[in-house]
């Protein structure tokens, strides 16, 4: 069911690409018109698309869309649906007569939820069309097949999934399109209890202990985006995108080890001038929250 989550008042929409039966899908935020964007990668196990012409020395300065997806590498290939989508609408980078859409990826690992899948092109493609100001929270498309707390050996994670937050700060709107699936627990900072993750044969979850860690490689990330119609410039933007990691880090325990591929980007739409330390402050929030609802049920 969708929830009439005021994304239009950040010049966003979203859409989702679910394959249930493989438990992967894709997710994509279409920007109504070019932001201003920056990324902060805070896992050791990243997996990417276009992030690189995002640090504040490169020539770039806009993004058409962000692409969030499951499917490992696999799954970037959705990117290329994402991008046929707004060439086809003549959105792009100018480069002399042609336009190259910029869309910027980031990929979770969920091949080992179900089928070895990840979504194409295709699927890609169909998140744009399906793309609303209204949207939902839980297992729906990059958040089909996400879990939690894989740390544990002999303990089961729990699902995972996409949460969207939206906040009103004075006159700014600033939102959170997080994708959870942590080798970590998910923590509700406000009581320190355990919201989902490892969870032992008696129904008991289980809190992180190093000398309980166990993984796989690159199997687990938290992926996201923090969208503002604050005006930010793009070294801004980066350091909103830092500041989203400490909303991570308050709600998922442990965050941004070797085994994860934490990215998050933060997109600016507007032209609204901001407090950058106020601003900084809410996108930690927004991102715990977003989070928080990601996995709660």
């Amino acid at each position: 069911m969708a929830h009439d989550i005021p994304l239009k008042a950040v010049g966003a929409r979203i859409g989702h690409a679910t394959l249930a039966k493989q438990k992967t899908g894709c997710t994509v935020i279409l920007f109504d018109a070019p932001a201003v964007c920056g990324v902060q990668v805070a896992g050791g196990a990243p997996g990417t698309r276009e992030t690189d012409l995002l640090d504040p020395t490169c020539l770039v300065n806009e993004v058409h869309a962000i692409l969030l997806t499951g499917g490992s590498a696999f799954g970037l290939a959705a990117a290329d649906g994402v991008m046929r989508f707004l060439a086809e609408r003549k959105i792009g980078f100018a480069v002399g007569n042609d336009r190259v859409p910029i869309v910027p990826a980031a990929v979770i690992y969920d091949r080992a939820n179900g089928e070895p899948a990840a979504p194409s092109a295709k699927d890609g493609y169909t998140a744009c069309k399906n793309a609303a100001y209204a949207t939902r929270s839980g297992a729906v498309g990059a958040g089909c097949g996400a879990r939690v707390g894989k740390f544990a050996r002999n303990c089961a994670p729990d699902m995972g999934g996409l949460g969207v937050i939206v906040k009103k700060s004075g006159d700014i709107t600033i939102a959170a399109v997080m994708v959870v699936n942590a080798f970590g627990n998910v923590i509700d900072p406000a009581t320190g209890h355990i919201v989902a993750g490892a969870t032992d044969k008696k129904g008991n979850k289980v809190p992180y202990a190093g000398g309980r860690t166990f993984g796989l490689a690159g199997s687990n990330t938290v992926i996201g985006a923090v969208i503002t119609d604050a005006a930010l410039t793009k070294a801004q933007a980066k350091r909103v995108a830092m500041a989203a990691h400490d909303g991570l880090a308050r709600t998922v325990v442990p965050s941004h080890t070797m085994f994860d591929g934490d990215t998050i980007f933060a997109a600016s739409t507007g032209k609204k001038k901001a407090d950058i330390n106020a601003l900084i402050a809410d996108a930690a929030q927004v991102t715990a929250l977003a989070i928080l609802t990601a996995v709660r049920r």
